[in-house]
């Protein structure tokens, strides 16, 4: 059976207690997992919105929650030198009784990284720094006094105290860079997460990933795959567009003819319809090899949609 978890852009007004409620809500409905962005601004224009900092939202979810996993869906690794992250995510997993999952990722949005003075290397050398980066990462929870040295990074017997409760440390590598991402997740990750797309899409990269893993002699079943989508859901049309209209408030570039807009996301990937065209459309994606789906829940104050979703849609399918 599936798990279904909730994703959040939490760079998109989210404030703290509006934060807090996602968190209670997420666990009390019953979801798997909680997610969320990591956004220094938001990413929809100028707007002057609030944007929680990703790690210490975490520690809030520890403490508020007793049940769900949760993490980053991805930290990019441009934004915060890799032994901060071991050590902030060694900890947040020890608050959490071990429930914490680090995401990362190589990092990609070019103005968002010029408006704080964050320099973003070229495609290669982030490729090349989340690579090293994990290294460094694993390194620190896994050793006692830890050295390493690198091109971009090095460590002179570093100790990360407390270690995570997890052993190993599950780790999570998103994107879908067929000949550098998915080498590098089938080196370190213990979870693939793809950003999107068709199930056309995502068997094409499932197929290049085993084989990554064959040429380094993993088991690619010892992957799991999750599957980040953004849904519009409804009883009924008129429900659908209510959603899309709350949507659009995050952004703004999906205002105009609603079925025009609605055919258009459906053909870019999003998860359109009904509970129950939900309930198949998912059946499809674990009988395709995808064991967690987050839903990029835009409309992060509308609790109507995750109560519709946890009442008709969560039952059929997670385990």
């Amino acid at each position: 059976m599936m798990k279904l978890g909730v994703m959040i852009e939490a760079q998109e007004n989210v404030t703290w207690d509006l934060w807090r409620r996602i968190a209670a809500t997420t666990e009390t409905l019953g979801f798997e997992s909680l997610w969320r962005s990591d956004h220094f601004m938001s990413l929809s224009g100028p707007a002057l919105r609030e944007a929680l900092e990703t790690f210490i939202s975490f520690t809030m979810v520890a403490e508020l929650t007793e049940r769900i996993r949760f993490g980053p869906l991805v930290a990019s690794v441009t934004f915060r030198h890799p032994s901060l992250v071991a050590r902030m995510a060694a900890q947040i997993d020890v608050l959490s009784r071990g429930r914490f999952v680090l995401g990362v990722g190589a990092g990609w949005n070019v103005p968002e990284h010029n408006a704080f003075g964050i320099n973003i290397p070229p495609l290669s050398e982030r490729m090349d720094r989340l690579d090293e980066s994990i290294r460094v990462i694993k390194a620190l929870w896994d050793q006692a006094a830890a050295t390493f040295e690198g091109r971009y990074y090095r460590l002179r017997q570093a100790e990360c105290y407390p270690k995570p409760i997890q052993r190993p440390m599950p780790l999570l590598v998103g994107g879908g860079g067929e000949r550098r991402t998915l080498r590098i997740v089938a080196e370190h990750a213990a979870e693939w997460n793809l950003n999107g797309g068709d199930l056309a899409t995502y068997r094409r990269k499932r197929d290049v990933l085993a084989q990554h893993c064959a040429a380094l002699g993993r088991d690619p079943k010892t992957v799991k795959h999750s599957h980040m989508t953004a849904f519009l859901i409804g009883r009924e049309e008129a429900e659908i567009r209510r959603h899309l209209e709350k949507v659009a408030i995050v952004r703004p570039a999906l205002r105009g003819d609603p079925e025009r807009v609605i055919d258009s996301l459906r053909n870019d990937g999003w998860l359109v319809g009904t509970p129950s065209q939900f309930v198949d459309a998912l059946g499809e994606r674990e009988e395709a090899g995808i064991s967690r789906v987050m839903f990029q829940h835009l409309a992060s104050d509308d609790f109507g949609i995750l109560e519709l979703l946890a009442a008709e849609v969560l039952p059929q399918v997670q385990s």
